[in-house]
C-alpha cells in the first residue's frame, strides 16, 4: 500500500470509479429471481448496458497509462520493460487465483483441495493483465502512427480470422477452437453451460484496442487540457466510432462474449461520450459534490473488485442448512421482503454498498493498493 503523491484526474476516477460500481452490480446479483433486463448481458449479438462495463475498465487503464508513462521516460528500458511485465504477471495471476478460491470444495468424502485440471485460466482480470502490457509495450516503444496501425490491423485482422476459420456461433467460432486447444474444456469457463470463454485467447487481441485508445484519449486531454475544445473533439470522436460500428455490425455483429471488432469500437464511443460528458459536469460546469462515492472506487479500483469477487466465492462456499449463505441470505430475506428483481437488486446493492466501505476507510486513512 502506498500513499498517492501525484496530481489526480477527477474525471478519470469517477470514470473508472462508475466502472468498478456497476462491475459489481452486474456481478453480484441476488439469488432467487431474474435480475432487471439492463443488467444482464445481452444472449448473444446485441448489447445490454452491462456489456459497457468491462470495455470501459480497459478504456480508464489506458486513461491511466497516460498520465502514468510520463515517468517512464527517466527510467532506463530495461526497468521500464520490467516493471510492464512485472505488473502484467502479477494482474493475470491474481485473476487465476480468484478463480481458483477458496481452492478447496465440499465434496461427498468432506472438503478437498480443488484440483488444479479444472481451475479456469483466462478471465476478466487476466485480460486486463494482458491488454495493459501489450499496450504498454506497444505503445511505449513504436510511434504513435505505427501503434494506430497495429490496432487497425488487430480489428481487421480478427474480423478475417474470425470469418475464414468458423462462423460467429459459440461453439463455432474460430476463438473456441483455439481455446479447446490451447488450455483444454476444463480449463475454460461454464457460466453458459458449455465449455466456452468469452475471455478467451483470440478476442484478447481486438481487446488490446480499447485499451489504446483509451491511452490516445486521456493522452489527449492531458495536453489540451480540460476545456470546450478538448470535450467537444471527443464527443465528436465518440460519435464517429459509434457510426462506424453501427455499418461494421451489419457484417460483423457487436457481440461483447465474442469481443468483435464493432464491438470495440461501439464501446469506446460510447466511453468517449462518457469521459467528455464527465469532464463537463465536472470541469466545466463544477459539479463535484456528488463525486466522491465513485472517486472511492476509482481510487482502489483492483483491489475493491477482488475483495467483491472473493466475497461473493465466499458466500457460495460457506453453508446454512442444505443451501449457500449466498442463497440462503436471499431467499430468507432479500427475496422474502421484495420479491422479484428489486429484491436482486438490493441485493447487488448491499454487495457493491460494502465493499465502499471498506474503500471509504481506506481512502480516509490514505491506503492505496497498487500493483
Amino acid at each position: 500500500m502506498t500513499k498517492i503523491a501525484a496530481p489526480r484526474f477527477l474525471a478519470l476516477d469517477v470514470l473508472r470509479g462508475m466502472t468498478v460500481c456497476f462491475m459489481i452490480i452486474v456481478n453480484t446479483p441476488g439469488s432467487g429471481a431474474e435480475p432487471f433486463s439492463p443488467l444482464l448481458h445481452a444472449n448473444w449479438h446485441g448489447f445490454t448496458p452491462t456489456d459497457l462495463v468491462f470495455p470501459s475498465f480497459l478504456f480508464a487503464v489506458g486513461n491511466a497509462m497516460a498520465f502514468a508513462m510520463g515517468k517512464f521516460e527517466t527510467m532506463p528500458t530495461s526497468a521500464v520493460v520490467t516493471k510492464i511485465l512485472k505488473r502484467t504477471a502479477i494482474i493475470f495471476l491474481l485473476g487465476f487465483l480468484m478463480y481458483w478460491f477458496p481452492f478447496v470444495q465440499h465434496t461427498a468424502n468432506g472438503w478437498e483441495l480443488s484440483p488444479f485440471s479444472h481451475t479456469r485460466v483466462f478471465g476478466v482480470l487476466q485480460r486486463i493483465g494482458l491488454c495493459y502490457g501489450i499496450a504498454s509495450l506497444m505503445i511505449y516503444f513504436l510511434p504513435k502512427r505505427t501503434v494506430w496501425i497495429i490496432s487497425i490491423f488487430l480489428l481487421l485482422g480478427y474480423w478475417l480470422v474470425m470469418y475464414v476459420g468458423g462462423d460467429y456461433s459459440m461453439l463455432g467460432n474460430i476463438g473456441q477452437k483455439i481455446d479447446l486447444w490451447l488450455v483444454g474444456e476444463n480449463h475454460l469457463y461454464h457460466g453458459e453451460g458449455v465449455a466456452f470463454d468469452p475471455e478467451g485467447f483470440l478476442s484478447t487481441f481486438p481487446a488490446i484496442v480499447n485499451v489504446v485508445i483509451g491511452y490516445y484519449a486521456g493522452s489527449f486531454v492531458r495536453k489540451t487540457g480540460n476545456n470546450f475544445e478538448s470535450i467537444a473533439k471527443l464527443l465528436l470522436a465518440g460519435a464517429a466510432l459509434i457510426c462506424i460500428a453501427y455499418f461494421w455490425d451489419l457484417i460483423f455483429p457487436i457481440n461483447k462474449k465474442l469481443w468483435t471488432s464493432s464491438f470495440v469500437l461501439y464501446t469506446c464511443g460510447l466511453d468517449l461520450l462518457i469521459l467528455g460528458s464527465l469532464m463537463y459536469v465536472i470541469d466545466i460546469v463544477g459539479r463535484k459534490k456528488w463525486t466522491y462515492f465513485f472517486e472511492v472506487f476509482g481510487k482502489n479500483p483492483l483491489f475493491i473488485y477482488l475483495l467483491s469477487e472473493i466475497l461473493a466465492i465466499a458466500l457460495y462456499t460457506l453453508t446454512m442448512g442444505d443451501k449457500s449463505v449466498y442463497r440462503w441470505i436471499n431467499d430468507t430475506i432479500y427475496q422474502k421482503v421484495i420479491p422479484g428483481p428489486v429484491g436482486s437488486l438490493l441485493f447487488a446493492l448491499s454487495i457493491m454498498m460494502t465493499c465502499w466501505i471498506v474503500g471509504y476507510f481506506m481512502d480516509k486513512n490514505k491506503k492505496y493498493v497498487r500493483v
